[in-house]
C-alpha cells in the first residue's frame, strides 16, 4: 500500500518544488524542432470568501464534524463529494493518514482483518479546482491527488492549520498546481484536532478513526 500517492509529504517540498521547477523548464525553445510549445500558466486567482451552499455532517468514532461546501467557487468538486456522499462511498472508511499539525486524510481505506484495503469502486478523476481563490487554511477540507494535477477521487483532507504551500502556484508549493479547497469546518473543530493528535506509526494512526458516516444537512 502506497499512500505517497494521494497525497505529497511536506518532508518532500524541496526535492518535489526543484522536480517541479525543473519539468515546467522543459520545452519551448526556438526552431522547427522545438516541439510543443510550454504554455504560461494562469494567473494567479485573489482570495475570495467562501459562499456556503451546502452543509455536510461527518459521525466519526472520535464526535462529530459539520462543514461548509462551496459550490459557488468550487462546483465541480463540490459536486464530486455530494456524490460520494449520497452513494455512501464514506461510510466505514477510516482517517488513513494523518500528519500532526499539519493535515488529516480519509475517505478511502477501510478496516479489515487483514489491514487496511484501498475502496477502488471509485468515479472518473474530476478537473482541479485549486486556483478558484480558496486557500488551504486551518479548518478548510481538500482534495488528495496523486502527482498527476486532474487526478482526486474520493479521497479528501482537512487542514490542521494554515498550509499556504499546498496553495496554486505559492511560493513554497509542494506541487504548483496545488490542491483544491472546497469547504471548511463549521463546528467539531476540536474533534479535527483530536483526530490530528492520534498516535500513528509511518503517518498511519495506531487506533483507528472511523467515518460512520457522512450525510448531508439543512
Amino acid at each position: 500500500m502506497n499512500l505517497l500517492k494521494t497525497f505529497v509529504k511536506p518532508m518532500l517540498l524541496g526535492g518535489a518544488v526543484a522536480a517541479l521547477t525543473f519539468l515546467s523548464a522543459c520545452g519551448g525553445g526556438g526552431g522547427d524542432d522545438a516541439g510543443t510549445p510550454v504554455l504560461p500558466m494562469p494567473a494567479v486567482v485573489a482570495p475570495v470568501d467562501m459562499v456556503i451552499t451546502h452543509k455536510i455532517r461527518i459521525t466519526t468514532s472520535m464526535g462529530v464534524i459539520e462543514l461548509g461546501l462551496d459550490n459557488t467557487h468550487a462546483p465541480v468538486t463540490t459536486a464530486n463529494f455530494l456524490k460520494y456522499t449520497t452513494e455512501g462511498f464514506y461510510n466505514g472508511t477510516v482517517f488513513h493518514r494523518v500528519i500532526k499539525d499539519f493535515m488529516s486524510q480519509g475517505g478511502g481505506f477501510t478496516r479489515t482483518a487483514s489491514g487496511l484495503v484501498a475502496k477502488t469502486t471509485t468515479s472518473a478523476p474530476i478537473k482541479l479546482e485549486s486556483n478558484v481563490g480558496l486557500r488551504n487554511q486551518r479548518g478548510t477540507i481538500a482534495m488528495a491527488r496523486t502527482s498527476v494535477a486532474d487526478s482526486a477521487t474520493a479521497q479528501f483532507f482537512i487542514n490542521a492549520k494554515d498550509n499556504a504551500g499546498l496553495n496554486y502556484r505559492d511560493a513554497n508549493a509542494v506541487d504548483v498546481n496545488g490542491y483544491a479547497v472546497f469547504g471548511k469546518v463549521l463546528t467539531g473543530m476540536d474533534v479535527v484536532d483530536q483526530i490530528n493528535s492520534v498516535a500513528t506509526a509511518n503517518e498511519i494512526p495506531t487506533v483507528d478513526v472511523t467515518i460512520i458516516k457522512v450525510e448531508e444537512f439543512k
